[in-house]
């Protein structure tokens, strides 16, 4: 499902984000590094975070904000592309589709009708370690959206009808967006197929189209037994609303929701360390101009050298004043742009496993891939020979920030659910939303030089040429088979 937000005033947005600078509820954390930052760089503002867990399993975060009538509620379940079982690719992402077919109450589409009548936007996705729902309404909707949520939580309309539409809908999707579409895929669905090596996070997270076709009524009704029950989701409840009465809500609905019948293991996703650089190429029928693709292994999540990892990006990638665009860019001439980052369907902070830094561009057939490597080796050279000045590192914490800010406060309590959620379905611990600030301005020069060397070394590298079929030497052909 993809719904517009437009619905929704810009000028509500400046309040959302204003309120949330002044919004102090909960005192933060103390750093979890030992040290605090300088004053001048003390963390600005904190999220109010409320937490339980109830008898079933489901975990319950809960953060007020009382600047607008608007209430957002998100539920997240622990399954995504890379857990989702072997010989059914792409079942992730049909499951998703399958949550809007009806449930026992709200038949099909009903309950995207039931959010739009009452003046809501609502949207589903599935990212790599996690399938997530959401609606963004008026504050006196609240328990509306819960009942519905709660409603196909418990009882989803599981039948051969809704089974094959949406096998054709989702097989259809995979060919506008991928097999039919120059440059579709590229790179965020191309890079971990190359990248990795553990099946869970390098195979084809979109689906084969044989995979889809082999789905059946059972393997759809074990898989929502499975991992949609609500001791493996997290509830988060983001707006206008007073605590005890939502919580009271929350209960009535979802506290009679069996769990699980059985323990939930998820796969092993872990990655080996990658020893040799990986250099690869494939043929773009449509596209009309080549690619270049790289990536990196990041450091484990929530360890310092993955904050100075998150710097890293800001200073070589995001941004004019970045290393890659002064040399790629302005210098070289070699593309008139370069996009990445951390986890290309998301930000740095709202998956789980093993996590690539990734960064791809577009450039003229004439380029040859030896003076890409250069200025490629140049710019990582540089923050692996000498620590980073002071200038520069604290540019790149304004940058880091300014992007958390924005993270936090986007979409009317979206922004702010999605990072709740995230940390309650993967970690148990929510209030961590208020410690990322602090470990972040507590990287310094040398930590940045450490964690440089060993995860932007040459043999952690793996590059990905895109060759464009299209191009002024080549006739593309898209193919519309199954």
């Amino acid at each position: 499902m993809r719904t517009n937000y437009g619905v929704f005033s810009a000028v509500l947005l400046l309040l959302f984000t204003a309120a949330c600078e002044r919004t102090a509820e909960q005192p933060d954390e103390a750093s979890q590094a030992g040290q605090a930052p300088p004053a001048e760089e003390q963390p600005s503002f904190s999220v109010p975070v409320e937490y339980h867990t109830l008898d079933n399993g489901l975990k319950v975060v809960m953060s007020r904000d009382k600047t607008a009538p608007l209430v957002t509620v998100a539920v997240y379940y622990n399954i995504g592309f890379r857990i989702e079982p072997r010989d059914r690719t792409g079942f992730a992402h049909l499951f998703e589709h399958m949550m809007f077919q009806g449930s026992k109450n709200l038949g099909k589409m009903q309950f995207v009708n039931l959010v739009q009548r009452n003046g809501g936007v609502l949207n589903g996705s599935t990212r790599f370690d996690f399938t997530n729902y959401f609606e963004i309404v008026p504050s006196n909707k609240l328990e509306t959206m819960l009942w519905a949520e709660a409603d196909r939580m418990r009882s989803l309309d599981i039948t051969e009808d809704n089974l094959v539409n949406q096998q054709g809908v989702v097989k259809n999707e995979v060919k506008v967006n991928v097999l039919n579409t120059p440059y579709g895929g590229y790179p965020w669905l191309d890079m971990p197929q190359y990248a990795n090596t553990n099946w869970y996070n390098a195979h084809n997270f979109y689906g084969e189209l044989d995979d889809l076709d082999a789905a059946s009524l059972d393997d759809v009704a074990d898989f929502f037994s499975k991992y949609y029950a609500p001791n493996n989701a997290a509830l988060a409840i983001v707006g206008d609303f007073e605590y005890a009465d939502a919580l009271a809500m929350v209960r009535e609905h979802f506290g009679d929701i069996r769990p699980s019948p059985e323990p939930i293991e998820l796969p092993d996703i872990s990655e080996p360390r990658q020893e040799e650089q990986k250099v690869a190429s494939r043929l773009d029928p449509l596209a009309t101009r080549p690619g270049f693709a790289f990536a990196y292994h990041v450091p484990e999540r929530l360890t310092q050298e993955w904050y100075a990892m998150g710097l890293l990006d800001q200073i070589l990638l995001q941004g004019e004043d970045s290393l890659f665009h002064q040399v790629l860019v302005k210098r070289e001439g070699i593309t008139s742009s370069v996009d990445g980052g951390i986890n290309l369907l998301g930000n740095m902070l709202n998956y789980k496993g093993p996590m690539l830094w990734q960064a791809s561009f577009i450039h003229d057939e004439n380029v040859e891939q030896e003076r890409i490597f250069d200025a490629l080796d140049e710019v990582i050279e540089r923050v692996r020979a000498q620590p980073v000045d002071a200038e520069t590192l604290a540019r790149a914490k304004v940058k880091w920030r300014s992007g958390y800010y924005d993270t936090v406060t986007d979409n009317f309590g979206f922004g702010r659910a999605d990072l709740l959620a995230s940390l309650a379905l993967f970690d148990d611990k929510p209030e961590l939303i208020n410690q990322f600030e602090a470990e972040m301005l507590m990287v310094t020069p040398e930590l940045i030089l450490q964690t440089a060397k060993e995860y932007l070394r040459p043999t952690n590298r793996t590059v990905l040429a895109l060759e464009a079929g299209a191009g002024s030497g080549g006739q593309g052909v898209a193919s519309n088979e199954d």
